[in-house]
């Protein structure tokens, strides 16, 4: 929690935020400089969930690999699995099927939802607001029954493989999208009720942690941290895969560069995601959902670098192949990290309450950080 750890003989308090606290979303540490209430430097200190993933993705499979990232942004478990699936199919220079694209694209548009959901009731809470956090969970709710029907589990579904997925969709998948579209459509109007039109909460977000286009390029950011900046850098739409050139849906780009924007950002997703995924349930092609692959895959000797975009960002995987059944070197290129290291920069001048809203709006998955 809070603790004092020293003064810097000028007034100033240093204390610690973490590794254990509530508004943080995981173990990350902040050494943290105050003057009074204001902020003068953030310090994040990582490593506290560092698992060495890349490292241990060398000794594994191209089968295998693809499920050490569901544990990196669980949030977005579906859509790492896909970006290294098609890394993987880019190295074997692998066709799938329509029908296996059309089933990642609506996987990876509910697991989008599904964390803009939790992200939304947690950053209610971070800032005071409970009721917002049930109501958002109920949602979540129907979307992880739905996976689990269909993958097995709730979270880190490890349904991606190379080739398609791992198996077909769940009879029940058509009817209870289908349901959870009709609820949600009736209850993303109560979250700008509750939320976004609240005048408290607008006081908490307008004008705090503001973040300029060209400081977001210049620390590397991407995804609705960067889109409230004013930065085109939507991947679905700059280097479409799968069937995102077959519907239609708009990059959401706001300019204010605040928390408001980074808020109004996700909002605006929820609903864009909510479209693609009712442009795709009732046109799913007939067919296989997989391709077929040797049991031992080999990619051919070179790099290969594919990128997708997740809830927070874009997610790179590059491999370097030998020709062997194991990567020889493995790298992702995770949003987390980046995002993460503009919060110096936007808190700097911010009262210590800001503090917690602009971690909150930058949506940090830490084990996506530490990797």
């Amino acid at each position: 929690m809070l603790q004092e750890i020293g003064t810097t003989g000028q007034g100033d308090l240093i204390i610690n935020v973490g590794p254990q606290h509530p508004s943080t979303h995981g173990v990350l540490h902040l050494v943290i400089t105050l003057n009074g209430e204001t902020v003068k430097k953030v310090e994040p200190h990582l490593g506290y969930i560092h698992r060495s993933i890349e490292k241990m993705c060398e000794s594994l499979t191209y089968r295998q690999f693809i499920y050490s990232t569901s544990r990196m942004d669980y949030l977005s478990s579906h859509i790492n699995n896909h970006g290294c699936a098609l890394c993987v199919e880019k190295g074997l220079q692998l066709e799938i099927p329509e029908r296996a694209k059309v089933i990642r694209v609506l996987m990876d548009e509910l697991t989008r939802m599904a964390s803009h959901c939790l992200w939304w009731g947690a950053l209610a809470m971070d800032v005071g607001a409970i009721t917002p956090f049930f109501h958002a969970f109920r949602e979540r709710e129907m979307l992880n029954d739905l996976m689990e029907e269909t993958c097995g589990a709730r979270l880190t579904m490890n349904y991606m493989v190379p080739g398609g997925v791992m198996f077909d969709l769940h009879p029940n998948f058509q009817k209870r999208v289908h349901e959870f579209i009709k609820l949600f459509k009736s209850k993303i109007d109560e979250y700008d009720e509750l939320v976004t039109f609240n005048p408290i909460f607008i006081q908490r977000m307008k004008g705090i942690g503001f973040l300029s286009k060209e400081e977001a390029i210049s620390y590397g950011c991407s995804g609705p941290t960067a889109r409230a900046s004013g930065v085109q850098c939507d991947i679905r739409k700059l280097y479409p895969y799968e069937v995102y050139d077959k519907v239609q849906f708009d990059e959401i780009i706001e300019t204010d560069g605040d928390c408001y924007a980074r808020y109004l950002v996700r909002m605006k997703e929820l609903k864009q995601s909510l479209s693609i995924v009712e442009q795709l349930i009732d046109n799913i092609p007939e067919g296989d959902f997989q391709a077929k692959t040797k049991a031992v895959l080999k990619l051919p000797k070179g790099e290969f670098y594919t990128r997708v975009e997740t809830a927070r960002g874009e997610f790179g995987v590059y491999i370097v192949s030998e020709g062997g059944t194991t990567p020889y070197r493995i790298k992702f290129r995770s949003p987390g990290f980046s995002n993460l290291s503009a919060l110096d920069h936007m808190t700097r001048g911010q009262k210590i309450g800001d503090l917690v809203a602009i971690m909150g709006t930058l949506d940090l998955v830490i084990p996506d950080i530490d990797r």
